[in-house]
């Protein structure tokens, strides 16, 4: 599952691979700017993910696997556990969702380059 998820990620026009941590964990940039963290957790794999702090209390309170982001600003973050309760379609909509947040808020001239 971890790769399906990156390899979703590295398709978002832009992206890019990096581990300005350190070997773990990956993150996923779109012009300099983080719209994915991935790394394993015991038995499975965490994505941060950016989301409207609406959205995220809203998927916080429908799906278990979706908790504050952890190490991340709570409110603009989601740490979603790839624990197999979501659906891949769930998981890809949260990183459309982050990425676009992402573009959105980049410069005009920068978001030309990446769309």
């Amino acid at each position: 599952m971890k790769d399906r998820i990156v390899d979703y990620c590295l398709k978002k026009k832009g992206a890019i691979q990096t581990y300005p941590f350190g070997p773990d964990p990956l993150v996923i940039k779109v012009a300099g700017k983080m719209f994915a963290l991935v790394f394993d957790h015991g038995d499975h794999v965490i994505v941060n993910l950016k989301c409207d702090p609406i959205i995220a209390e809203n998927l916080r309170e429908q799906h278990e696997a979706v908790q504050p982001g952890y190490h991340m600003n709570k409110t603009h973050w989601n740490s979603v556990h790839l624990d197999g309760s979501l659906s891949e379609t769930d998981i890809f909509d949260m990183i459309d969702h982050s990425y676009d947040l992402v573009v959105q808020k980049l410069p005009k001239s920068v978001r030309e380059r990446v769309n």
